[in-house]
């Protein structure tokens, strides 16, 4: 689809309304750069792997402190002392700001080949420094005896131990008041980098790890890329060049602004890491600058195609502004997306935190790749003034922009690349061609992602934008969610959808990442193969989808158990409902207590799938309909009608309304599960409704009227349930020990000892209830050896056996079998019941 020539009009259509809107620029910016693949990547491009890296500790000398006569004067005020006259009067003196000379500051980091496109040094106004002096050490140290050294108070006894220092002394407070006048020397000054090094304070710095203080190269890290940005014009104040040096090339190889290092390699192209980490080590060495080294396991950024090391490297790229005003609107991007995302539904809710922060802290949105395929950046850059067309204000822009957008339709994206299209697209545009430079940088491929939404649903008459749901894995909140967010509210103003669902990522059943080494990997059509489609389905119905999701033979075991009982659940309806017919339908107020209290149970489940439904909990209505299938139905409801479905006579009323009840349940769990068991419910559908125009899919969910509610009948029923479970209980250890076959060979004697309760449940038939052909139950105690739940206080059983005759029919023991002189070996209920089902098969002959 994204191929298509229609798409690919689009995309480059989507990029020139950020062009046009003001957005779209031009960069100097350190990038993630794989060298492996020659290109720029972005944050939804990268992986992070753990690496062992080598770590340095950097003497930075200091060799001046920038304080003049009133600047001092002010540090020695904030530092509790007061001003009487012409007098400074208190009991700390004015700080010798000259001993601070040839001390160092002491940097730490895992990337020594940065150390040549060091620019400043970082320290955090919320951190405590002191100056320490080493006073024992071996004598082979790096670390020497004498060595004065501002650190973090907090780091101070990690670098100790990683310097290997016997002793020290610390010597005085350092305070940020005086950080931040401090100049250093580069440790390579005498490889060429001649320069000073400033200390700029930045929310960054941590004391976590390290010294304190944060090696600062703004050629090969964003944060270290904004404060130097930031403080611009205060260096350029101090006379200090700003200019971002091009240390490696896109080859991962030293360039001539690492001097002393041209020529090294920090990553080959086969994303092996080079000789230019020992070589800057080295050299630091030779200058007596290294304080320490050691290596040390970290996450280190890999590309997700080539699974390489990447590396921050400032090159030209192309960006789309985040926080500058947009054309005509004035509010920002990163403004636009953050009100987006407080108004979209995200599902499970901790989504939009997690989006939040991504888009609170995102820089700029770097869209421009060095490949050989894709969608190219169809502008044109004036190489005089550096202007970009199409833009707002020049007049041909919308001609341009269709000329664009008519040939990529026609002809694809090639044609930008084919010859002669620069002179093509820009004649009768501008006047002097020959100014101009086509772009042929090509865009991010997450930007086409982004923009599927204008291609897709705009593209088509059948859907709508926005889209109602974006669907996808929790990774994606870097990925197509973000791109697809930031391309819509850049272009349109919001987001392209109205709900987002992330889900986790798919584990072996012991919870480890599926592998072909270890041999636990589950593939779909195998399941497929072996158990359907459905019991996969079933499977990610009933998984938690907002965590991690196991699968394995076990777990598609309970699925392919559980798929059976509810199908045989939907059998069981579709049996007995084969004659139904809505004349024999009964109102719910001449219904049983049981068929009331089920349909009471339907309005229940009724509000939790929808409920549910609406916000895509289906483990929660899947759980709910299965326990209400195979508790509710199998062993209760029908366990307890099967008697009046299959043995009492036709028009029975208990029979109607038991049909009724189960005309009612088809129709709302066949509509219920169709989302979930798409083929199974559409089977049973179809053998209830034998039209080929007719389809459980293009059912609503069925109107369960709120009159079903019966709130007083429910709870009586809970007591019933409860009673119930203890008779259900003794009469199954009378089955363990033999001493009966079916249910129906007993008698139970029920003892409920609480008078609220067997008021409650003494209208109840117990026999019809407990599925015995006799029973009697009394307001009583029973006696000590009667069956007990301890969970269930205050009721007895005592099991016995039936009295009577096996009714041939119903199988129940009644001492009435036989007294139908007709039907010697039936029940009279079983005999009217025969008597009627003869006369009706005489009527239709």
């Amino acid at each position: 689809t994204t191929m298509a020539f229609s798409s690919e009009a689009v995309i480059a259509n989507e990029l020139m309304k950020f062009a046009m809107n003001g957005t779209l620029y031009r960069g100097s910016k350190p990038v993630m750069w794989s060298v492996v693949e020659r290109t720029a990547l972005a944050e939804a491009e990268v992986e992070y792997q753990e690496i062992t890296s080598p770590t340095i500790w950097v003497k930075f000398p200091i060799v001046n402190v920038d304080m003049d006569a009133k600047e001092a004067m002010n540090f020695a005020v904030a530092s509790d002392v007061h001003i009487d006259g012409d007098q400074i009067v208190g009991n700390m003196k004015q700080p010798n700001f000259d001993s601070l000379i040839g001390t160092s500051i002491i940097i730490w980091t895992t990337t020594p080949w940065t150390i040549p496109g060091n620019r400043a040094i970082s320290y955090s106004g919320n951190i405590d420094y002191g100056l320490y002096e080493i006073t024992k050490a071996p004598e082979e140290n790096w670390a020497k005896v004498g060595d004065k050294l501002v650190i973090a108070d907090a780091l101070a006894d990690s670098l100790k131990d990683a310097a290997r220092i016997d002793e020290w002394k610390r010597l005085e407070d350092i305070s940020e008041g005086i950080l931040e006048h401090i100049t250093c020397r580069h440790p390579l000054r005498d490889l060429g980098y001649q320069f000073d090094i400033p200390l700029l304070e930045g929310d960054h710095v941590t004391e976590e790890a390290g010294t304190g203080f944060v090696h600062t190269a703004p050629g090969h890290g964003r944060e270290d890329f904004d404060i130097w940005t930031e403080n611009s014009a205060r260096l350029e104040r101090r006379k200090i060049k700003t200019e971002i040096p091009y240390t490696v090339g896109p080859d991962g190889v030293f360039t001539a602004d690492a001097p002393g290092f041209e020529g090294k390699v920090v990553i080959n192209d086969k994303g092996k890491f080079g000789d230019a980490n020992e070589a800057v080590i080295k050299a630091l060495i030779d200058a007596d600058a290294l304080f320490a080294r050691d290596k040390i396991p970290h996450d280190y950024p890999h590309s997700w195609r080539s699974k390489k090391p990447v590396i921050f490297r400032n090159t030209p790229q192309w960006f789309i502004a985040m926080d500058k005003g947009i054309e005509g609107e004035g509010d920002s991007l990163r403004a636009r997306a953050l009100k987006a995302i407080s108004e979209t539904r995200w599902v499970p809710s901790t989504g939009q935190n997690r989006i939040t922060g991504m888009i609170n802290t995102k820089p700029d949105w770097v869209i421009s790749r060095q490949r050989a395929w894709g969608v190219p950046i169809t502008v044109f850059r004036n190489t005089q003034t550096d202007d970009v067309i199409p833009r707002a204000g020049f007049d041909k822009s919308d001609a341009l922009i269709a000329r664009i957008t008519d040939a990529f339709s026609n002809e694809g994206a090639d044609a930008w690349f084919a010859d002669g299209a620069k002179e093509r697209f820009l004649d009768g545009i501008v006047d002097t061609p020959a100014d101009w430079e086509k772009v042929d940088d090509i865009l991010d491929v997450w930007f086409d992602s982004g923009s599927t939404h204008s291609f897709v649903l705009e593209g088509r008459d059948d859907l709508n934008w926005p889209a109602s749901l974006y669907l996808e894995g929790s990774d994606q909140h870097r990925g197509w969610f973000q791109s697809s967010l930031l391309e819509s509210c850049g272009t349109r103003g919001r987001a392209p959808y109205e709900a987002v669902l992330t889900h986790g990522f798919v584990m072996a059943e012991d919870g480890r990442k599926m592998s072909k080494s270890l041999n636990n990997q589950v593939f779909p059509q195998d399941v497929i193969k072996q158990n359907g489609a459905e019991i996969l389905r079933l499977w990610a119905m009933s998984s938690d989808y907002t965590e991690d999701l196991r699968v394995g033979p076990e777990i598609l075991k309970s699925n392919v158990d559980a798929y059976r009982k509810m199908r045989n659940t939907i059998r069981f309806m579709l049996g007995n409902l084969h004659h139904y017919e809505p004349s024999l339908a009964v109102e719910t107020a001449d219904m049983p207590e049981l068929e009331r209290y089920m349909l009471h149970r339907l309005r229940e489940l009724d509000e939790l799938v929808r409920r549910e439904y609406e916000t895509f909990d289906f483990k929660r209505i899947f759980s709910a309909l299965f326990n209400f299938c195979t508790i509710d139905l199998s062993a209760i409801y029908f366990d307890i009608r099967k008697d009046a479905l299959y043995c009492d006579a036709y028009d029975s009323p208990v029979r109607r309304a038991s049909l009724t009840v189960t005309d009612n349940l088809f129709t709302c769990l066949t509509a219920w599960l169709a989302p979930m068991l798409c083929f199974t419910m559409e089977e049973a559908w179809l053998e209830r409704n034998n039209d080929e125009t007719s389809s459980v899919h293009l059912q609503l969910f069925p109107d369960v009227p709120e009159a079903w509610r019966d709130e007083p009948l429910a709870e009586k029923w809970r007591k019933i349930r409860q009673v119930r479970r203890v008779v259900t209980g003794a009469l199954e250890v009378e089955r363990r020990e033999k001493r009966i076959g079916s249910s129906l060979e007993a008698a139970p004697e029920i003892f409920i000892e609480d008078k609220a309760l067997f008021d409650a449940v003494s209208d109840i038939d117990w026999a019809e209830v407990a599925i015995t052909s006799q029973a009697s139950w009394t307001n009583d105690k029973g006696p000590d050896e009667a069956f007990r739940l301890e969970e269930i206080p205050g009721i007895a059983v005592v099991p016995g056996r039936a009295l009577g005759n096996k009714c041939a029919r119903s199988w129940k023991i009644l001492p009435e079998v036989g007294s139908d002189s007709e039907f010697p070996d039936l029940t009279p209920r079983d005999a009217e019941a025969v008597r009627q089902y003869d006369a009706r098969q005489l009527a239709a002959e």
